[in-house]
């Protein structure tokens, strides 16, 4: 039997690649021929709400940040209810000052990235504090309530109402020992500093032992290192639910409160004319693109608006106040000026001027 001539040299190679190239493909799944249109070179990214995601909580645990994204967390799972439930992960540091930085210089961020912020971020920033930053160093995404201050002791102190205090601070404000979150001109130290101003004492002479969260400022009054709470009406809340021995003498709201601080009177029903709101809300890196942005902002009011809202925020002992865009970013520029005010009447050092 005469058999064929073998394959030139160029022919065999061929025919090999072809064999080879024929036992690969089987272990490929099948998927049908994409065409290349112009379409998918202009294609929408996909929508960061809809996926993985983490909070950030740039404090300790048990403080308002890490109310503010278990909200978050709670409203974005009602109106993308088939998503993963938002991560929660803590990044303490000068009380939210560490992840701002992070932030701004790039270290920290991406679509998926949220951060906590409130009042006493916007406070810090007016001050400087956060870094040379301006305030355009991060979008600012939604507002998704409002906590008030409030002024707690030990449930055995001899403190019975906020006179009772107001007379221990107008004879002498270095007997007092205020804990709280934050250092000297955070917002828990003006609240406390508003309180002994009022009283006829001078704030610069009072006592302020700084924690990183309200979480470790409710455990230092728990175990009597400190004589006073000055801060959230929230965290206070949620404490008292969790077993602590509290006593409340005023809220820093215009009217009184719900929940477990129904029957508090208000600083100004006792002759303190004090109101401390303070709002939280969250940020992303401005790096953020705006689809992104946008798609974020979208479910954020979307899940403030949902019928179930009202509920979840009384479930965080939380009050109504969401904003989203061009509405709050004019919110915080004003709060910026406004804290800038106050700081200087209170003399607070300033550390920097921060930009727009």
């Amino acid at each position: 039997m005469t058999r064929p001539p073998p394959p030139r040299r160029a022919e065999r190679r061929r025919l090999i690649l072809g064999a080879a190239a024929a036992l690969a493909l089987p272990a490929a799944p099948w998927r049908p021929a994409l065409a290349a249109t112009p379409a998918d070179t202009t294609a929408s990214p996909a929508d960061p709400s809809r996926l993985p995601a983490d909070c950030v909580i740039p404090a300790k645990a048990g403080g308002g940040f890490a109310l503010t994204c278990a909200l978050a967390r709670d409203a974005l799972q009602a109106v993308r209810p088939q998503r993963a439930p938002l991560g929660q992960r803590f990044l303490p540091g000068g009380i939210g000052a560490v992840a701002f930085d992070q932030v701004a210089t790039g270290r920290l961020g991406g679509a998926g990235t949220l951060v906590a912020f409130s009042g006493g971020s916007l406070l810090n920033i007016a001050q400087g504090r956060f870094g040379p930053h301006p305030v355009s160093a991060v979008r600012w995404l939604a507002l998704l309530g409002a906590d008030y201050g409030v002024i707690a002791v030990h449930r055995d102190s001899p403190y019975r109402q906020l006179q009772d205090l107001v007379q221990a601070l107008s004879a002498n404000p270095a007997r007092i020992a205020f804990g709280a979150g934050g250092t000297v001109g955070s917002q828990d130290w003006v609240k406390a500093a508003l309180l002994v101003r009022a009283s006829g004492g001078d704030h610069r002479r009072m006592r302020f032992v700084a924690f990183e969260g309200g979480g470790d400022a409710l455990n230092a009054l728990q175990g009597r290192h400190v004589d006073v709470f000055c801060g959230d009406a929230a965290e206070a809340a949620q404490a008292v639910d969790a077993g602590a021995a509290l006593r409340f003498l005023a809220v820093f709201s215009a009217q009184r409160l719900g929940g477990v601080l129904q029957g508090v009177p208000t600083a100004r029903e006792q002759g303190i004319d004090i109101v401390w709101p303070t709002v939280r809300g969250l940020y992303v890196s401005a790096d953020v693109p705006e689809p992104a942005l946008q798609a974020w902002t979208v479910a954020f009011d979307e899940a403030t608006k949902a019928p179930g809202y009202a509920q979840l925020l009384a479930r965080h002992a939380l009050y109504p106040f969401a904003l989203t865009g061009p509405a709050l970013d004019r919110y915080v520029a004003d709060e910026i000026d406004k804290y800038q005010a106050l700081a200087a009447e209170l003399g607070l050092r300033r550390w920097g001027r921060p930009g727009s």
